[in-house]
């Protein structure tokens, strides 16, 4: 039996008439003004069930911000008895709970404290698997296997992840369910790339982003037609700046001087809004993801990325090696500098090839809005609660 894929989640005719009450809807996560790649992603999955009409509520993973959204309904402190018994209370009130899964997420040994948590939820629970690790140590393995288990369904972003789960979990690829990483999808403006080509790298900046890959190939493409420019634009991740400060950013400056490409490669340390990160990211020849690790499972950038029509060059990451394998950028070895130069080479060299990618691109794009992602959520909600109903 193979896993339930994202056009195997049941339709609504299948599951039947919904009835007029909104479903409720609890999600317990890091959540905005945390910065990272998982809070922004239980935001827009938050506000597009809502806008779907469904009642939604949040237990945020405390982190010593305040949180002004009105969603917010208590905070889930690491190591707090009393903190967990507070969410479990809450949670237990909702529908349905959609729980965020990663590594360094939660409090307690390797993340226990979730473990607490779900054993006293009582109301189906829908895990998303955020991170899938390979090599865990016996207790992250433990950990990660009883929340496994305790979840009525797990979500991943795509069919391998599934089967990596089945393969190194054990789990029964029948409570598996793969539904796209969403994106918020913008209309393409009618844009002439004048002037130099550009490669683009954005987000928070730390060590693993990768970025010495894309400089290194710039000694050989700098000379192309056009004079192509690389730009890395994003801050620095708030932990890694509160742990070494600039030095990876810095390091990069310095290798850029070293290798004489001052006037190829820019950093501009901003944040972006939603409009001008489309723009950026629409003026560009093509995004590059060279980052170091091999197990990343989900990446919003990529996303982001494909759905905007550009051209990606990624490392081979599991969620890459997915999401391109139909012809929307081209994956390279994580130590294979050649293999990278030649991929952004053909890219800029390459018109017809590089239009391919970005029709590829843009007709994945509709699968992956953030309504439809939402609407198969809730379906699958549903499905557990008709379980659940026929279990009584």
């Amino acid at each position: 039996m193979s896993a339930p894929s994202l056009s195997q989640v049941p339709t609504r005719a299948a599951i039947g008439p919904r009835g007029t009450t909104p479903l409720t809807v609890g999600v317990l996560g890091t959540f905005p003004p945390t910065f990272c790649g998982l809070a922004s992603f239980s935001k827009s999955l938050c506000d597009a069930l809502s806008a779907a009409g469904s009642e939604v509520s949040v237990v945020r993973v405390a982190d010593g911000v305040e949180c002004g959204d009105a969603r917010i309904v208590g905070e889930l402190s690491g190591g707090s008895r009393e903190s967990i018994a507070a969410c479990v209370d809450r949670l237990n009130r909702f529908d349905v709970v959609i729980i965020h899964h990663d590594v360094g997420i939660y409090g307690g040994e390797d993340g226990e404290d979730l473990v607490e948590v779900m054993r006293a939820v009582t109301v189906p629970m829908i895990v998303v698997a955020h991170a899938v690790p390979r090599l865990p140590t016996p207790h992250q393995r433990a950990v990660f296997e009883s929340v496994l288990t305790m979840a009525d369904r797990v979500v991943v972003v795509s069919d391998s992840v599934g089967e990596r789960l089945h393969a190194h979990y054990d789990l029964w690829r029948g409570r598996v369910a793969t539904i796209a990483h969403g994106v918020t999808l913008t209309a393409a403006a009618g844009l002439k790339r004048g002037g130099r080509p550009t490669l683009l790298t954005w987000g928070l900046l730390r060590p693993g982003k990768g970025v010495e890959r894309v400089i290194h190939a710039m000694g050989a493409l700098r000379e192309l037609r056009g004079q192509p420019r690389y730009l890395v634009t994003g801050r620095t991740h708030p932990r890694a700046l509160a742990d070494d400060g600039e030095s990876y950013r810095e390091a990069r400056l310095d290798q850029v001087k070293r290798d004489g490409l001052v006037g190829a490669v820019t950093f501009e340390p901003d944040y972006l809004g939603r409009g001008s990160l489309a723009a950026l990211i629409q003026s560009c020849a093509a995004v590059v993801l060279p980052y170091d690790a091999t197990e990343q499972v989900t990446s919003g950038v990529l996303v982001q990325a494909v759905a905007s029509g550009r051209p990606v060059v990624a490392t081979a990451f599991p969620h890459a090696v997915d999401l391109l394998g139909s012809g929307a950028g081209i994956v390279v070895a994580h130590d294979d500098p050649e293999e990278m130069t030649t991929a952004l080479r053909r890219i800029l060299t390459d018109p017809r090839l590089s239009g391919e990618m970005a029709a590829e691109g843009r007709r994945l794009a509709p699968t992956m809005s953030w309504s439809v992602v939402a609407e198969k959520y809730l379906l699958l909600a549903h499905v557990l609660l008709r379980e659940q109903r026929a279990r009584m």
